[in-house]
């Protein structure tokens, strides 16, 4: 059992017999004597996709998800069909478009550093990391002069993704990507 104090980002836990993953969490720490500190938690069940949101207090405990992680590499898409490989054991395993559709924006064919979920040899499905690094296709040239903390302009990615970024990028630059909150870090 681990006590929701303890839960972090991207932590499993066990909902309802149903592995889930830790989206958001939210502290609130109420300004009265004795009052105790809640934990607003959004969880997305792993194998449906659906979220769940719970309010829970420091102490309430939660049960750990069995299940192991592997790191795996994308290799290539087929159709709405994604075909990844355990880096381990070299062992292929495809998915479905609509369980990993979070993902996919990220997905760049030979890219690594991606972990796999498993469940009595099952797949559950993929977690990226938390930054990844992408290449500009497309954006307005960059503007001579401008300075890191000038304006943002969209900028559209290998995978079809649009980020906002400084108007010093020019296209063809490979910038850094958070894939948490879809925004640029910095270049690669």
């Amino acid at each position: 059992m681990i006590k929701a104090c303890s839960i972090t980002k991207n932590s499993i836990v066990e909902i309802g017999g149903a592995p889930h993953t830790v989206e958001n969490i939210v502290v609130q720490t109420p300004s009265a004597r004795g009052g105790a500190t809640l934990y607003k938690i959004r969880f997305r069940n792993i194998k449906t996709r659906q979220k769940v949101d719970q309010t829970l207090r420091g102490d309430d405990p939660l049960k750990e998800a069995d299940f192991e992680t592997r790191n795996v590499q994308y290799l290539y898409k087929n159709g709405d069909v994604f075909t990844f490989m355990d880096t381990e054991d070299y062992s292929q395993f495809e998915l479905n478009e609509e369980e990993i559709e979070d993902a996919i924006p990220y997905l760049v064919e030979d890219m690594e550093g991606i972990t796999a979920l498993f469940s009595d040899g099952r797949v559950l499905g993929i977690r990226m990391p938390d930054v990844v690094e992408m290449k500009i296709e497309e954006c307005d040239p960059s503007i001579k002069g401008a300075s890191a903390t000038a304006r943002s302009k969209p900028a559209k990615l290998t995978t079809g993704l649009t980020v906002l970024v400084p108007e010093y990028i020019s296209p063809g630059e490979v910038i850094r990507v958070d894939t948490r909150t879809n925004s640029f870090l910095s270049r690669a």
